[in-house]
């Protein structure tokens, strides 16, 4: 088993998600926020989802309030926020930190492999990182790329 599939975290709901249960899709992982001005990447988020689930993609939303306070509500308001308004059906996990002491070890683990521009640290809401089938991750993107922007990668690494 993969570094990538070893790790875990917890559900909107609070429950201890494997991310084993993901082996063998391609992952996009993306920190996100529902008060930031990249929010409406929701719906580019869920319309690749919808287009590639079946083909083997999973799209793993992990909500961050590290930057300006842009997630600042509970579990049920971030749940409530992404199906309401943008019909969100990927998962979603609790909230987290992506940066920093308190980095979830997922976070840690992607940024150690696929460091910015600027360096290791995400610097924004909605930094995407592409990881393969294998657990291998791929690509890291800046938060301002649209995810429509990911599809001809999201495309080759589905063939790998």
């Amino acid at each position: 088993m993969s570094e990538f599939h070893q790790f875990c975290a917890r559900s909107l709901g609070g429950q201890e998600i494997p991310l084993e249960r993901f082996a063998g899709k391609v992952a996009l992982v993306v920190n996100t926020a529902s008060k930031c001005g990249l929010t409406p990447q929701y719906a580019g988020l869920e319309d690749l989802y919808l287009r590639y689930s079946e083909s083997g993609l999973v799209i793993l939303g992990f909500p961050c309030d590290q930057f300006l306070h842009q997630e600042p509500g509970d579990a049920t308001s971030i749940e409530s926020g992404c199906l309401l308004n943008y019909g969100v059906s990927f998962p979603m996990f609790g909230k987290i930190d992506v940066k920093g002491a308190n980095a979830h070890p997922l976070f840690a683990w992607l940024t150690a492999r696929l460091p910015g521009i600027f360096g290791r640290a995400v610097k924004w809401n909605f930094t995407k990182f592409l990881v393969g089938r294998d657990g291998t991750p791929l690509r890291r993107f800046a938060p301002m790329t649209k995810p429509e922007k990911l599809e001809p990668l999201i495309r080759r690494a589905l063939k790998d």
